[in-house]
């Protein structure tokens, strides 16, 4: 299960998800933003607040539904990112996480049974700080996930999106080669 960014669900998705398939994967895509696209970060964040957090959760759950019971690989780009976390550390089928330049608060309460997780991000990543990100890690080792971090210097926060401009093509390819190798594994 891929989940978009806050741009919504442009090209770079359906281009990763095809990536995926090539690889022999099933990818399912929701589109949590109901066909809206967005080039300009202000608008996209002024049409997340508008639906509002409870609401894309609620979305992201009933796409994920009727492929829980596979043991699903919770993945997403971003704000994405933070959605399939979510999803994922509150499914006891999931099988993995993989997480595309974003990550998100944890509960107090969460637990997994050494869930494989990656992280891939900017370095350095004005939305995912290293005093985040340490924080973060710490929260998920605890939480019981099985946590890889993949940093590429020099990247824009959302590097795979050849469409924005913090696209990083030689970090891009390095990312998918390494996020394959990890799908493959699970």
């Amino acid at each position: 299960m891929l989940f978009h960014s806050i741009y919504g669900p442009r090209p770079a998705v359906s281009a990763a998800a095809e990536r995926l398939r090539a690889a022999g994967h099933e990818v399912w895509t929701p589109d949590l933003f109901e066909g809206r696209t967005f080039d300009d970060l202000e608008k996209a964040r002024e049409y997340r607040e508008e639906v509002g957090k409870d609401e894309l959760l609620r979305r992201a759950v009933l796409a994920a539904a009727p492929y829980s019971e596979r043991g699903l690989v919770y993945a997403g780009f971003s704000l994405g990112a933070a959605t399939a976390q979510t999803l994922a550390l509150g499914d006891e089928k999931a099988k993995g996480l993989l997480l595309l330049h974003g990550t998100s608060d944890l509960a107090e309460s969460a637990s997994v049974d050494e869930l494989p997780v990656q992280l891939h991000v900017a370095s350095p990543d004005a939305f995912e700080t290293d005093d985040w990100l340490n924080t973060w890690y710490l929260q998920m080792g605890r939480a019981g996930a099985d946590v890889e971090i993949y940093r590429y210097p020099g990247a824009g926060h959302l590097y795979t999106d050849p469409e924005l401009p913090d696209h990083d093509g030689e970090a891009a390819e390095a990312t998918w080669r390494v996020a394959l190798g990890f799908l493959d594994s699970l």
